[in-house]
This record gives C-alpha cells, structure tokens and sequence, in this order.
C-alpha cells in the first residue's frame, strides 16, 4: 500500500499527529483485535488507510476488521463500501440495521442524530464481541472533539467531550480515536490526494446537524483568527477550576 506522490506531506503529518495520539494515550498493543467503524465518510476511510498502512512499518501486531452499520435508508452505500474495502485487502462486515429509520420516525422525540447514533454504537460493540475483538477505532477527529465540547457546553450545560481512549463494559473493550490529534482539513487534502471515494450520505439530516452548524461556527471563526482552533482545543487541558463559579444549583465544587 503506497501514498500518491502528492500526499506524502499530508501522510507525514497525519502519521505523526496519529503516532502520537497512539503513543500518548496508549491505544494499539500487539495482539489486538480492533474492530474500526467504517461510515464511508473520509475520517473514518482515512482511519482505516491509516492503520492499515501502519502494520506495514511497525513491529506491533494487530488485527483490523472494517465494520458498516447500514442505517437503514435508501440509496446507503453499504454495497459501494464493501466493493471498495475488498479491493483495498480490508477484512469487513456490512450489518444493515433501521437505525436511521427508527430514530428520524414519529416514535422518537430525541435528536434524530444522538439517537441513531447511540445506537449503532451499541451495534458496533455487539459485532466487536463478535468478532472477539477488544478495540474498536473511530475516526473522530480533533475538530469533532471541539465540536463536542461546543455542544455539550450550548445544549447539555456541562464542559465535557470525547475521550481519546475510553474503557467500556468493565475493560471488555477500549474504544479508541487514534484522529484526535489531526484536523479534518489535513484529512481533506488527504482524501482527495489519495482518491478516496466520495460516497454521498443518506441521512435525511446530513449537513443540518447540530455538529455541522458547531463546526461551520468554528470555521468562520478561524477565518477571523486562525489561533481559534488550536486555543479551543488546548482550553481542554488548561481548565482553572479556581475561576468557574461552580454549580449555580447549590451543590459544592470538587476540588
């Protein structure tokens, strides 16, 4: 598996940005099994590249099987997806689920968008335990961390966001985003340099999402600073608990 000549910068950085999010946060040990959602979009295709090329240069072992939840609408890619893991060499497995259908149905009153996606998390990790895998990579990236600190801060009144590395079901699994540490705009240029396929969502919500409208925010705001990005991302680290007023609702601030 080589790189198109054009993207080698933008392979550099990306396997730096990820080789220290692996290292830092120690996601990958020989011998895993890691089961890595594939959605089709070019985070999570750019993920599996990644890993995939990787084992090529590293001595640690580890088993990588691509995963697609099909949500259930018409005109999915599933079929697209598969065709082009099997020409890639990727082991995959397709599961077609109605997990879009149910959650943007008259029986849910929550985001359509959290619901479908709670829920085909709970697939993924049922097909992880399937596969007798004990990690399961995302391709959630450090704009989609940033995102979720926006969102957790504007609509739930909390300052929290996506873990890189999380424990789940007591240690059974460990869920990891070795892309948190890179930006979507080096992923970008990645993709189209190496020609990913631009498959086209079927969600009936893709690009009105509340996480599309957070990250247009961010957006517009770098184009006034371009610092803005970067010190969002860093306020997660730097949180002076000694300058937040504490629960407003009377209970104590844990220090």
């Amino acid at each position: 598996m080589t790189a198109n000549a054009g993207s080698v910068g933008a392979l550099k950085a990306l396997n730096s940005a990820m080789g220290k999010a692996l290292h830092h946060y120690r996601m990958i040990a020989d011998g895993d099994r890691i089961a890595v959602g594939l959605s089709g979009g070019k985070d999570s295709l750019a993920l599996m590249w990644l890993l995939a090329h990787r084992r090529t240069y590293v001595p640690v072992r580890y088993d990588l099987t691509a995963v697609h939840i099909d949500p259930g609408f018409d005109n999915g890619v599933a079929s697209a997806l598969a065709a082009h893991c099997q020409d890639r060499g990727y082991k995959v497995r397709v599961d077609y689920s109605d997990c879009g259908r149910v959650a943007h149905s008259a029986i849910n009153r929550e985001n359509p968008c959290f619901l479908c996606a709670r829920m085909r998390r709970k697939r993924l990790f049922e097909i992880a335990a399937e596969l007798d895998c004990n990690k399961v990579a995302l391709g959630h990236t450090k704009d989609d961390l940033i995102a979720t600190l926006l969102i957790n801060m504007f609509y739930a009144g909390e300052i929290s966001t996506m873990m890189p590395s999380q424990s789940f079901f007591k240690g059974r699994f460990v869920l990891i985003r070795p892309l948190a540490l890179a930006e979507e705009d080096l992923i970008r240029r990645f993709a189209l340099e190496q020609g990913f396929p631009q498959f086209v969502n079927p969600c009936p919500s893709a690009g009105t999402s509340k996480r599309k409208q957070i990250k247009d925010m961010v957006d517009d705001l770098c184009r006034q600073n371009p610092k803005v990005r970067g010190n969002l991302f860093r306020a997660m680290g730097r949180v002076k608990t000694d300058y937040l007023p504490g629960d407003v609702h009377g209970h104590r601030r844990h220090h």
